[in-house]
């Protein structure tokens, strides 16, 4: 197996992004195909790692049928002290005669540092028989998240403590879609925008939280998203194309919008006044989906933007950038 690799820089199309990744493209040659693999060989914690392979068939000598290439499927592992603790399958997001295009990805934990050494390994049955690996090599940088006390009044007080079975079964029912990951829900590679133009951020992605409640208790959460500072009643629209597969009202997080815009990838929208879109709409992006407030935890008017991927939260900014290398592939 013969590999080259090349340098690029992630673009960040947002503001106030404490990060830019970088990217790397490997390639591998081969008498009847060849692999190119681009991908982000490092990352803050709480972002992602995504890696694209784009397998071509080479010449005509060794030339099988497009059945069969397409047959050819991948794994993406990520590994520490030689156990796998993450792992993904790649799914299709483009395929021909002649090409066969695959991506993947996987969340990283904001609690991880720079000091924990990973070894990301992709995997791929080529034909879907002989199975071959390729070791990209990966690097966390160093990241500071706030830490903040947030002191509820009653009523929000109420909204955190609460274990009713209405709320249990909300949790049950959301978690049940973030961690789903349908192969075919392929809608939009290109960069995330922003839900909103508004820039003020009231809360970071990651901060490190103790709620105060009225009772004299606290407990510690993470911060799962932004918060932008904007009045009840500002327009908010999907950040990607998707489609909506959750659109309700919820105990703690108010009128709420999940929408799905790859396999395993979500975006949610919370604490709304009211909602333009019903679960099941295939949503552009840039579209009206809803109003901002300030319904369910909320301390003020603003909007929740969240991003999940393989049931996780990862940073919204990092799918501001070419997250997929698609400008990168051409």
């Amino acid at each position: 197996m013969r590999v080259s690799v090349k340098q690029f820089v992630l673009i960040a199309l947002a503001a106030c992004i404490p990060f830019c990744a970088s990217a790397k493209e490997a390639t591998i040659n081969e008498a009847d195909y060849s692999v190119n693999i681009y991908y982000n060989d490092n990352a803050a914690p709480g972002d992602a790692v995504f890696v694209r392979m784009k397998f071509s068939q080479q010449g005509k000598k060794n030339k099988v049928s497009k059945e069969e290439f397409a047959a050819t499927t991948a794994r993406l592992e990520l590994i520490l002290d030689q156990k796998v603790i993450r792992a993904a399958d790649f799914y299709v997001i483009d395929s021909s005669k002649t090409t066969h295009t695959l991506l993947a990805g996987i969340p990283l934990s904001s609690w991880w540092t720079s000091e924990t050494k990973f070894k990301l390994v992709a995997k791929y049955n080529l034909y879907g028989k002989t199975q071959l690996e390729v070791e990209l090599p990966f690097s966390l940088v160093d990241k500071t998240f706030i830490s903040e006390t947030i002191e509820l009044d009653a009523r929000n007080t109420a909204i955190k403590t609460d274990t009713s079975t209405e709320r249990m079964t909300q949790i049950d029912r959301l978690n049940d879609i973030l961690y789903t990951t349908n192969k075919t829900g392929v809608y939009q590679t290109a960069a995330f925008t922003p839900p909103t133009t508004a820039t003020r951020r009231t809360s970071y992605f990651a901060d490190r939280r103790v709620y105060q409640y009225t009772n004299g208790k606290s407990s510690t959460s993470l911060h799962y998203g932004i918060d932008y500072g904007i009045p009840k009643g500002s327009e908010v629209r999907a950040c990607a194309k998707g489609k909506v597969v959750l659109a309700e009202m919820r105990n703690s997080t108010g009128w709420s919008v999940v929408i799905e815009h790859l396999p395993g990838l979500y975006s949610l929208y919370y604490h709304m006044d009211s909602l333009s879109v019903k679960e099941g709409d295939i949503v552009e992006s840039g579209t009206l989906i809803g109003l901002s407030g300030m319904t369910g935890l909320a301390t003020g008017p603003h909007l929740h933007w969240e991003m999940r991927l393989n049931g996780e939260a990862v940073s919204p900014d990092f799918f501001t950038t070419d997250f997929t290398f698609a400008t990168l592939d051409k």
